[in-house]
């Protein structure tokens, strides 16, 4: 499983933002408790000093400090009874103004060694579902909302069923990916006309796979291709970026292409769609592309080697149904 190296860069902000503000927080009731209780600031700095005369022991040679160690041990803790006396007295928890960690774990760090700590990752996945929900615009696309009534319930002899009973089928090939998405996954190319619900779908799976704390990437397939040709032919100094969303889009744990078939088809367009497909099959990432085009459209717009491992790499399901959004519209 691997992490959106830019979500991952906003979860880490997040948590620094935290931390920064527990710091700003334990400063002011510092603050507050040394102008009510005099007392206690003292007792923090003699505490201080047994710290640095602990230090100042474990340091020398030549003697056993034991007796002098045990004796400070003592006096530290005589000090930090007195302090939590003061504290009570003056109407404040013994441990209010204690240098505490939001997380034990990790100790406001993010890693427990070299892997991401569960406070930095539930920032992750919350940073993850806010960048699908703002680009996909999610409401209701979850797959109980998926509404199957808008499919015709007449049989088609052509398809050898009703539409909507074909949709049904579609709609539970969807929820079985996502909800038991892993390595060993397939990819998935949904096809059919506008208006039938791949775009929904993308959203549903999306979300639930997100949800289980994998990296996915969701965007339209002009942007996609835009940002290849960005990266191969600006001469801009920020290369960087650009390059960085690249890597997203080949090492993402899940690539949902959207509209394939929308951007403007040029010979780079053709090569780019080859590396990203080809990249993520050897690399074993996973890709769900949606697009409108007919198998004849996508012969005459792409090459073999793409139709090869689009209709032969890829889960093809069929979308067949009338357009919902102008079914919906009344027209």
């Amino acid at each position: 499983m691997s992490l959106d190296g830019k979500i991952l860069a906003r979860a880490k902000r997040r948590l620094e933002e935290q931390k920064h503000r527990h710091e700003m927080r334990l400063a002011g009731r510092t603050e507050e408790v040394y102008r009510k209780c005099p007392r206690v600031a003292d007792l923090d700095r003699e505490l201080k000093s047994t710290v640095i005369e602990a230090v100042g022991l474990a340091l020398k040679s030549g003697r056993d400090p034991g007796k002098a160690m045990e004796e400070l041990r003592e006096k530290n803790l005589h000090l930090q009874s007195e302090r939590a006396r003061e504290l009570i007295a003056a109407g404040f928890p013994p441990d209010y103004i204690d240098d505490t960690y939001l997380c034990s774990d990790c100790r406001d760090t993010g890693y427990v060694g070299t892997s991401p700590c569960a406070c930095l990752l539930k920032l992750y996945n919350e940073e993850l579902k806010a960048s699908l929900s703002s680009l996909l615009k999610l409401g209701g696309e979850t797959f109980d909302t998926f509404d199957l009534s808008w499919y015709d319930d007449t049989y088609d002899p052509e398809l050898g069923t009703s539409p909507r009973q074909h949709m049904e089928a579609v709609l539970e090939a969807c929820y079985r990916y996502a909800n038991k998405f892993g390595e060993k996954s397939t990819n998935l190319f949904l096809r059919g006309d506008p208006g039938l619900g791949k775009t929904f779908l993308s959203a549903c799976i999306a979300r639930v796979v997100a949800e289980k704390g994998f990296s996915v990437v969701y965007d339209m397939a002009c942007s996609v291709f835009a940002a290849f040709e960005e990266e191969k032919f600006s001469k801009g100094e920020d290369m960087s970026a650009l390059r960085g969303e690249i890597r997203r889009y080949l090492s993402c744990d899940l690539l949902i292409l959207d509209d394939l078939g929308t951007e403007m088809s040029t010979a780079f367009t053709v090569s780019a769609l080859y590396e990203l497909i080809n990249t993520r099959l050897i690399t074993g990432k996973k890709t769900v592309i949606s697009s409108n085009l007919s198998e004849e459209e996508l012969q005459r717009r792409y090459t073999p080697q793409i139709l090869s491992r689009l209709l032969g790499e890829y889960q093809v399901l069929k979308f067949y149904g009338s357009d919902i959004r102008l079914l919906k519209k009344g027209v």
